[in-house]
Formats: C-alpha cells, structure tokens, sequence
C-alpha cells in the first residue's frame, strides 16, 4: 500500500493517479486520468477505482479522500464505445463494478469531496453526487445528459436527483438531457461551494482539512450512516434497474443514438410509444 499512496504514482494503475497532497499527508488524491477522452469512465477505470478506494479506505493513514479529474473535465460518464459492444450480460457485469465504487464513496467513515474541473456529467456527474461535498470550477458543467444518448441515468441519477433538487427539477434534467453551469448546480443543491477554477483544489483542501480537524471521526461515521439510511430508500430497486439498463444497451435504438453522437450527427427522432393496452 505504501509504495501506491506515499511516493510516486505507480505503473500499477494506467488511468488513474493516487497522490498524497503535497500540503497536508493525511489527504489522498485519486485523479482520474485520460484527459484526452475526458476521464470516461470504462471497465478497467472502474476496477483500478474499486482498488484504490477500498485501499484508501482501509489505510489508516488517510484521513480524507478528495477526487478530481485530470485535464478538462472530472468525468463525462460511461465510454459509451465500450457500451455499445455491451450484450446484457456485459451490462450487468459493467453497472455491479460501477456501483461498487458508488456504495464504498457513500459507505466510507471518511470524508470524500469531489473537486469538479470542467465537464462532470452522467457516471461522472453520479459520483460527484455520491461523494459528501462538492467543490466546483465556476466553468464547470453538470447533469446527466444520458437521455440523448438513449441511456437511463439509472446508475444514480434517477435515484438520487429528485431527493437532493426535488422531483420537477430532476425531472426537467433528466428528460431534457440539459446540463448546468456550477452557479445553477449551486442553486439547486448538487454543489456547496463554487469558486474560480484555479481555486478547486485548495477550496476542496480546506474542506478537508477542516473536517478532519474538527469533527468527531465517529460522530461522523455515524451521521454519514444516518444520511446514507435516507437515499437508500430510492436505491432499493438497483437489481431491476441494473437488468433493465443493461437491457437497453443491448437494444438496437442505444446503438443507433450512440454511432450518430459520436459522430456528431443530428439525432433521428423517433416516436414516443404510450404503455395503455
């Protein structure tokens, strides 16, 4: 563990960086690192993220877990290239390792603030939400765009939005697809602190340093827990939705959307069916 968290980074992890902070020891950053796809975030990614945070967690010498992105972006959600070659058996396997890393974010005794740098939508934009705290950049993008692309936002976002902005204004994003600037993110409750983007960082530093410093580690264990009991409640269908998702991105409409985004070409519109028999 030492020669991952307490030196250089290590070959051992090809797209993300673990740094101590160069101010305060007790501090462990996890980057994610490939800028130039905008930290997408893929199998692999999600695996070495596992690791990392369940070393982090059960290291007693980090006091407090702060992740960001490398370059222009924090994250812009799932590779959907790797998506798209997904059967549904792949799409089960992808979503359990992607909530892996939600429920230890939402599950450890220890502080975890994202520090948002630029674009930090769908998966990306869901772990922000799962973390405690978020600082971000005042040039920073936020939401689950995920609709566009014919994809459910079913790995967090359904779930958590309508509890931390209220369920029209989940609504309005989730179905519009539409993202929002960090001043609107701030407003609505997904973000607690904006401020210029060279200032993320050290903003995101102090908070938590402050925490460590003056909060009782048990005391906020358990509140953690406490808080953690609530958003479960809108987590009880994840199996279902886990199929269901993975259903979808097996499905032709998913594969269609996906090639026409990433080729940058205007979406086909499609009839929307209604469900009366």
């Amino acid at each position: 563990m030492a020669n991952i968290l307490w030196g250089q980074p290590t070959v051992k992890y090809k797209r993300i960086l673990v740094e101590t902070d160069e101010k305060d020891g007790r501090l462990l950053w996890i980057k994610l690192n490939h800028p130039e796809k905008l930290n997408v975030l893929h199998l692999k990614m999600l695996k070495e993220l596992y690791e990392v945070l369940t070393e982090a967690d059960r290291d007693d010498e980090v006091q407090a877990i702060l992740i960001t992105g490398v370059g222009k972006a924090f994250s812009a959600g799932a590779d959907v290239k790797e998506l798209m070659k997904s059967d549904f058996e792949k799409g089960v396997r992808w979503l359990k390792a992607y909530w892996r890393i939600i429920e230890i974010i939402r599950e450890t005794g220890k502080p975890v603030i994202a520090a948002v740098n630029g674009a930090c939508v769908a998966g990306g934009h869901e772990i922000a939400m799962a973390c405690d705290l978020v600082v971000a950049g005042k040039t920073a993008k936020l939401g689950q765009p995920e609709i566009i692309v014919g994809s459910t936002a079913m790995g967090l976002g359904v779930q958590l939005l309508p509890l931390i902005i209220g369920e029209k204004r989940a609504r309005d994003l989730l179905f519009t697809g539409r993202l929002l600037t960090a001043e609107e993110a701030y407003n609505f409750g997904l973000v607690n602190k904006v401020v210029d983007d060279e200032k993320v960082y050290e903003e995101a530093r102090k908070l938590a340093i402050h925490i460590i410093e003056n909060a009782s580690p048990q005391a906020f264990r358990v509140m953690k827990s406490g808080l953690k009991f609530w958003t479960d409640l809108a987590m009880l269908n994840m199996m279902i939705t886990r199929d269901i998702t993975s259903f979808v991105w097996a499905s032709r409409e998913f594969r269609e959307r996906c090639k026409d985004f990433l080729e940058k070409r205007k979406m086909k519109p499609r009839k929307f069916i209604g469900t009366m028999p």
